[in-house]
């Protein structure tokens, strides 16, 4: 890894070049319900900005920066009310695009009329806050039709954690399939688990085989190991710009997942979860009905606050060593001693620093995925840098629909990619099933 390239990976600020990568793209930046109509403005921190969200009375959503343009007093201390948000330092008010609408201290009423808050386009859709921050504020691109993200709120689980770490030494966890079964699933015997699920493979043979691609989306490996004579057991997973993945947590079929991993800055990540209820996580309890060590799924969280910082934390955190249970760790009652999948990723991918330091890294064959995935975002942000070619599905998002996740197995014949097409066709489609 070249300094400038790790360099240019992590910075997300504007001005940068992946900074201008991601402001190609919308980004679920909130809850629809952390904001009420007339209620407290909301802080929020996306790719080195200071912003504030608010509903005004109408409904509609504004997000902008948080200075007020007059004298840069905050606007989180605003006034939210009669549609605008309402600066308490002189009175100025500005509605949800930003444009001012009142300044009272003034005897020029037509004086407001020359004064914009810097706001970003904002729409809502089945449950999520997105915001587009790019330079085509008139006419911005769709919408992204990333599968996951279109299904009615009511069929979706949303959720949203902090990390203390850059966007992507977090998102490289998703991408990084061996770490299943040591920070995962290292205490866990084959013996241990139903003759029925396919998760004994992965603790039968915790050192796949890959194959890794770049996709018309980003990138996708496949992991496979033996099943049986004559059967390969496949673990797919996806990466998708800019910083969505799909992890193989379920049936390929069946399941349903995307995550979108959000700068705040560049040490801090939004985590965006979005999961069809009716097929969850699919890995069960072991022979004996218990669940398998370390995997519960519940999200431990600290109460918000309102600082940048204050959303969406989890009780474990760097200060307190992440509530590591070194007895449990010692007697292999958990591997990791830290109890919770999610958990486990966020201990690790903070336990590397703000900024993983990638020049101390060694990377093996087993990281494939994350060299092919770093370049591929290398090249796309440069090339927009260079020649303005825009990144794959911004102006074309239908290509992001059709991407899948999962495992299954196959005759050992079939090649990988053979395998995902035949089990995609077979793919249950819940947008399909709801039309019907």
């Amino acid at each position: 890894m070249r300094s400038r390239d790790s360099e240019a990976l992590v910075r997300i600020g504007p001005g940068t070049v992946m900074g201008a990568l991601m402001r190609q793209y919308w980004l679920p930046a909130a809850m629809s319900s952390e904001i009420e109509a007339d209620g407290a403005p909301l802080r929020l921190l996306l790719l080195g900005e200071q912003l504030i969200a608010f509903r005004d009375s109408s409904g509609r959503v504004g997000v902008m920066d948080h200075r007020c343009p007059h004298r840069c007093a905050s606007l989180f201390l605003g006034r939210n009310e009669e549609d605008g948000i309402r600066c308490t330092y002189h009175g100025w008010k500005y509605d949800v695009e930003g444009n001012c609408v009142d300044t009272p201290n003034l005897p020029d009423s037509n004086f407001k009329n020359r004064i914009k808050a810097k706001a970003y386009k904002t729409v809502e859709r089945n449950g999520l806050i997105w915001v587009y921050m790019g330079e085509r504020q008139e006419a911005p691109p769709p919408l992204p039709l990333i599968e996951a993200t279109l299904l009615p709120e009511r069929d979706v689980t949303i959720s949203f954690v902090q990390r203390e770490c850059n966007w992507l030494q977090a998102l490289e966890g998703d991408i990084d399939t061996s770490h299943f079964g040591f920070l995962h699933a290292g205490a866990i015997s084959p013996n241990d688990v139903p003759e029925d699920s396919l998760f004994r493979f992965t603790v039968a043979n915790r050192a796949p085989d890959y194959d890794v691609a770049d996709t018309p989306t980003g990138t996708m490996y496949a992991a496979y190991r033996e099943a049986a004579p004559g059967k390969t057991y496949w673990r797919f997973a996806n990466f998708m710009m800019p910083f969505w993945t799909q992890t193989p947590q379920g049936a390929f079929a069946s399941h349903l997942h995307n995550r979108a991993w959000v700068p705040m800055d560049d040490h801090h990540t939004m985590f965006v979860s979005l999961t069809w209820k009716q097929h969850p996580p699919s890995i069960g309890p072991d022979k004996h009905g218990r669940m398998m060590p370390g995997f519960r799924r519940v999200f431990d969280y600290l109460p918000n606050e309102t600082g940048w910082y204050g959303r969406w934390r989890l009780d474990r955190r760097p200060e307190n060593d992440w509530l590591i249970d070194r007895e449990a760790q010692k007697t292999g009652r958990n591997y990791s001693g830290i109890d919770g999948i999610h958990a486990q990723d966020q201990a690790i991918t903070e336990s590397m620093g703000p900024i993983t330091d990638h020049l101390f890294e060694h990377l093996a064959p087993s990281d494939r995925m994350i060299m092919a995935t770093r370049r591929r975002l290398l090249r796309a942000a440069r090339a927009l840098a260079k020649d303005g070619t825009m990144p794959p599905g911004v102006d074309d998002p239908q290509i992001m629909h059709a991407v899948r996740s999962g495992d299954f197995v196959t005759e050992a014949t079939l090649g990988w990619r053979d395998a995902y097409d035949r089990e995609m066709r077979a793919a249950v489609r819940p947008l399909k099933m709801a039309a019907e």
